[in-house]
């Protein structure tokens, strides 16, 4: 049972990853002019907007830039690491 928790685990903790290299690509093609027209940026621009527009909804922009993205990417960090804890605390329980 250990070993099946800590392959879905792995498997999350892949996924969160991929999903921060998802959104670093998505704030880098913001300081590219059309990138967000061509086909990758729209694909990108859809998985990433849902995420990052619920923070742009609480965290104000600071004269023209917009500190939603960093906090976002935090969130997504606090998340990983929060679940890698409770992976380790279900791994324990059933070794």
């Amino acid at each position: 049972m250990a070993n099946i928790i800590a392959q879905l685990g792995n498997l999350l903790i892949q996924a969160i990853d991929l999903y921060r290299i998802v959104l670093l690509a998505y704030f880098l093609m913001s300081w590219l002019p059309g990138a967000y027209q061509s086909k990758l940026g729209r694909i990108i621009y859809q998985i990433s907007e849902p995420y990052v527009g619920y923070f742009r909804r609480f965290v104000p922009p600071i004269g023209n830039i917009s500190f939603a993205g960093i906090v976002a990417l935090l969130a997504l960090s606090l998340i990983r690491t929060g679940l890698l804890e409770v992976i380790k605390i279900l791994i324990s329980l059933f070794s």
